[in-house]
């Protein structure tokens, strides 16, 4: 019985040991919502990022929103999103994938024309987490290659949203090592499932329930929720003194002291 037991024991150690450290365990990003116009507890995840020059919030108290759109597929919604932000002079970030890149080049192109940031949400939609870093590296290349050749530019891709949120610590070292800014979020609700689709007031309130300076804000585009709301949603935060800012603001802000040895 005594044997059984320590050639399992040895069988345990070696099984783990050996098991490929990235594929051993995954996080969902979250975070505790709350309504108190504060930048919500992300808990340990905040340990986590906080050395691989991932974002999911600009912690300088200023009253600035950074929009940015999951964008799978295409539902017919995104050229009135594109209508909205051009009218408001509002800069966002739009995280593509390869069926969305493949499937709508016009919009791409028109994201490009227009000064918002294209950002990469991998070509197949894949979990990183159980990945080899070549095969991420190929999957980011393969998607930035596509909106290179739409856009008829070196486009370089900068920004990250990993799939489904799912990351662990070698998904960003790795990306970060390939020159990618890990972006997460500080504001989202269930707004990506089309049949279930709750009015523009939904929407509406959910944002500005969660609202809080600093706020890195996630919608999906194929949400007629999302872009019904969003010219009341950005006029009324506007208001309230809100101010809307791309991801480059937030980054060279960020690393500006450092640089700078303030």
């Amino acid at each position: 019985m005594i044997l059984q037991i320590r050639r399992f024991l040895l069988f345990f150690t070696l099984f783990v040991f050996l098991l490929p450290q990235d594929m051993t365990y995954a996080y969902g990003w979250g975070y505790k919502k709350n309504t108190d116009h504060t930048v919500p507890d992300v808990g340990k995840y905040g340990d986590i990022i906080k050395d691989y020059n991932a974002y999911y919030a600009d912690h300088s108290g200023e009253k600035n929103i950074y929009v940015t759109f999951d964008n799978g597929y295409e539902q017919g919604y995104t050229d009135a999103i594109l209508d909205i932000l051009k009218k408001e002079k509002v800069p966002a970030t739009f995280f593509v994938t390869g069926h969305y890149v493949e499937s709508a080049p016009e919009l791409i192109q028109r994201m490009a024309n227009e000064g918002h940031i294209i950002g990469n949400h991998s070509y197949t939609h894949p979990d990183f987490t159980t990945m080899s870093k070549q095969t991420i590296k190929k999957e980011l290349d393969t998607l930035e290659k596509a909106v290179q050749e739409i856009t008829n530019t070196d486009y370089q891709m900068q920004y990250l949203r990993p799939p489904r949120g799912t990351f662990n610590d070698n998904t960003l070292k790795w990306s970060s090592e390939l020159g990618y800014i890990h972006v997460f979020w500080s504001i989202a609700f269930k707004d990506w499932h089309t049949e279930g689709q709750k009015g523009w007031k939904y929407a509406y309130k959910e944002v500005m329930d969660q609202i809080h300076p600093g706020a890195i804000l996630l919608l999906h585009a194929v949400s007629s929720d999302n872009a019904e709301a969003l010219e009341q949603i950005i006029k009324d935060l506007k208001e309230q003194g809100y101010t809307f800012k791309s991801l480059d603001d937030l980054v060279i802000k960020d690393q500006l002291p450092h640089f700078m040895n303030w």
